[in-house]
């Protein structure tokens, strides 16, 4: 058997055989989870009679280069269309809007957590494996804000419907700045807000906007502009709450005072009478295995 010329090309590139990019919505990828973070909270999935339906996704023009971004990470045709008209803000405003008509791209979104209809209280993070830094910056890119209060502190905030979207970045944020929120929902709309400030806020801008990511070139210029704030000479460094524990409930509960549990706890007073307020108006849970009447 004649051996084979080392000089001659081969039959066929066998490196072909592999894919060089990853599958649609691969959320491992760090593209598809910003991309699916975003369209969780600023897309809609609308499902017709038969194989009908479409995902829209509708957001100021001047952001539309994400949506040709998008585009472009879909294997589906997909359009993107742009018109003017009036809203509560505005009597003249511009948004642009992509479509995706693909029954399979839609069932795929519609399986990683994208729910069909409203969804903004029902979506939750992925229950598999997921770059998280990148959906979370997805979600804060279309339901947060990145920028600096009247006062000139920076912030990172986030408004959402969903108890576990909010949980999980009061959660990520705790691990990676230290600082801890629990969310809770405001009397207006029961929305969420989850705001961070001053370090925290630059820490987490830092990490989640990353050079060269996937992100709305305004807030990655904004959150990159978060870096050089220092603190102003004077500003007192708040110290970290103290977290009430179960033991702590119950004696609290059993003095039934504020002013002699703070003594006993070694708390003030105030932090005593708004703990017993939350408990005995069930703002906050009971300790475990004790049970006490409410006020009358």
């Amino acid at each position: 058997m004649a051996a084979q010329d080392p000089s001659a090309p081969a039959l066929f590139d066998v490196s072909a055989l592999t894919p060089s990019t990853p599958s649609f919505m691969d959320l491992t990828d760090p593209k598809y989870a910003y991309m699916f973070g975003f369209l969780q909270a600023d897309g809609h999935l609308s499902q017709g009679t038969g194989r009908k339906g479409r995902l829209t996704a509708e957001i100021n023009a001047r952001d539309i280069h994400i949506l040709h971004e998008f585009q472009r990470l879909t294997p589906y045709n997909s359009s993107i269309t742009e018109r003017t008209r009036s809203t509560n803000f505005s009597t003249s405003h511009h948004s642009a809007i992509w479509t995706l008509c693909s029954l399979e791209a839609r069932t795929t979104l519609n399986r990683l957590g994208l729910p069909y209809g409203k969804k903004s209280s029902k979506i939750t993070p992925p229950r598999i494996d997921f770059s998280r830094r990148d959906y979370l910056r997805g979600v804060i890119d279309a339901d947060g804000s990145v920028g600096y209060t009247g006062q000139g502190l920076p912030f990172v905030s986030l408004t959402t419907a969903s108890t576990a979207v909010g949980a999980y970045l009061c959660h990520y944020a705790k691990k990676l700045t230290g600082t801890e929120r629990l969310i809770k929902r405001n009397k207006r709309d029961s929305i969420y807000n989850v705001l961070y400030t001053k370090e925290a806020a630059v820490r987490l801008a830092e990490h989640l906007y990353y050079p060269g990511c996937l992100a709305l070139e305004r807030k990655r210029s904004t959150a990159e502009s978060l870096s050089s704030w220092v603190r102003p000479e004077g500003m007192a460094v708040r110290a970290p709450g103290r977290r009430w524990k179960d033991q702590e409930d119950r004696i609290l509960l059993d003095h039934g005072n504020a002013a002699t549990a703070a003594e006993a706890l070694g708390r003030s007073e105030h932090s005593c009478s708004l703990r017993l307020w939350r408990l005995r108006t069930g703002r906050v849970a009971m300790p475990p295995e004790a049970s006490y009447p409410s006020d009358t």
